[in-house]
């Protein structure tokens, strides 16, 4: 399993901004696809984004698409997920994910190592 730290949540109004960061421990880092996954209060965490090992595919939950994108720099060992035009909605504790599978971006079963998140919250 790798490491995964997260970084860059914090308070953001409605409309504004903000990046999050996720840096890996591995250098075989550029081996796993990742993820990003949100939990609010007494919800079930749910599927944001994923970008393949090379960065070429990326995947988007419908309430995000338009406003966040996923990216990654291998040679940084870092992923990040830069949300825009923020909702109240989107508050939630964001997780960051790898898995070494090609299939099954949405399904949380899949990844196998998970950061200890960061919390987000978008005020109106």
């Amino acid at each position: 399993q790798v490491q995964l730290v997260e970084s860059g949540g914090g308070l953001a109004q409605a409309g504004g901004s903000l990046r999050l960061s996720c840096a890996a421990s591995e250098r075989t880092f550029s081996n796993y696809a990742m993820g990003w996954f949100r939990q609010a209060p007494g919800k079930e965490r749910e599927f944001v984004a994923a970008i393949s090992w090379s960065g070429d595919r990326t995947y988007y939950a419908d309430s995000v698409k338009g406003r966040f994108l996923i990216s990654r720099d291998n040679a940084k060992n870092t992923a990040f997920l830069q949300m825009n035009n923020l909702k109240p909605s989107d508050t939630a504790v964001y997780y960051c994910a790898a898995k070494d599978s090609s299939f099954g971006w949405w399904l949380p079963s899949l990844y196998a190592s998970w950061g200890q998140g960061t919390q987000v919250t978008v005020s109106s």
